[in-house]
């Protein structure tokens, strides 16, 4: 057998070292394209605590124009389906309770109320005592001007306002603290828990603005899905036709 000479196996010694650091720098970059790295490709709230992804999505929350947001709410013992497109100025959408739909438009100060009969002659509907149902048939389908001194503008209106409602729905209750890495409609999230969940649970996008996607609400109270942040819609006023001035009270309110 012919001797290799000294020189040559150090070349090749040296070139299988060489080999051997590039095979080892491949799999690494191979391993962090892999997904181990979770956040990879995110807006990088994932790495924050949470107090500060919870802040974080409010203050996108704060700074967005518009949102849809849909879901149960209970309030005061009462339970509420929304679905509500709101902005600054205002808001629109649909509101059951007890069975009964009604809709709510609100232009600035303006509400408007907008239910069929049944809603109007119900005792046991969102009206206490019911309309004549000579009444609750003019009413049905029309937009009601809610007067701000009736009890239902109150009970109603919070309803149409974005940052009043935003602000009581997006507060955690408790010892803030992640909990994983979840998925709402297809985006990517980050949920936050307030006392190990019964505090409530906010699923904030890890995609792009970290808005709030997914709230579960303390105390089986609720739970709202956000969506369409930023993406206007028109409010405008119904026509006059369409609309009932009952002046400073409404009916059997």
């Amino acid at each position: 057998m012919t001797a290799i000479p000294q020189g040559r196996r150090t070349r090749r010694a040296a070139r299988a070292g060489a080999l051997s650091a590039v095979a080892l720098v491949v799999g690494a970059a191979l391993a962090g394209c892999s997904g181990d790295d979770p956040d990879a490709g995110t807006n990088g709230v994932g790495k924050l605590p949470a107090d500060r992804i919870q802040a974080r999505a409010k203050a996108a929350a704060d700074a967005a124009g518009t949102v849809h947001l849909a879901g149960d709410v209970v309030t005061n013992g009462r339970s509420y389906r929304l679905d509500m497109r709101l902005k600054p100025e205002g808001g629109t959408g649909s509101v059951t309770s007890q069975g009964v739909t009604f809709g709510l438009l609100r232009i600035g100060a303006q509400l408007y109320l907008k239910a069929d009969a049944r809603f109007w002659s119900s005792a046991d509907g969102d009206k206490s005592g019911g309309t004549d149902s000579g009444t609750a048939d003019k009413l049905d389908g029309k937009y009601v001007k809610v007067p701000q001194g009736d009890p239902a503008y109150k009970r109603f209106s919070g309803f149409t306002d974005k940052n009043v409602l935003l602000d009581g729905l997006l507060s955690l209750h408790g010892t803030l603290a992640t909990d994983g890495r979840h998925e709402q409609s297809g985006v990517r999230t980050v949920r936050v828990t307030g006392g190990k969940g019964s505090g409530g649970a906010l699923d904030v996008s890890l995609e792009g603005t970290p808005y709030p996607l997914l709230l579960r609400r303390a105390g089986d109270a609720g739970t709202l899905v956000f969506s369409e942040w930023g993406k206007d819609f028109p409010l405008a006023a119904p026509a006059q036709g369409d609309t009932v001035d009952y002046g400073k009270q409404l009916p059997a309110s």
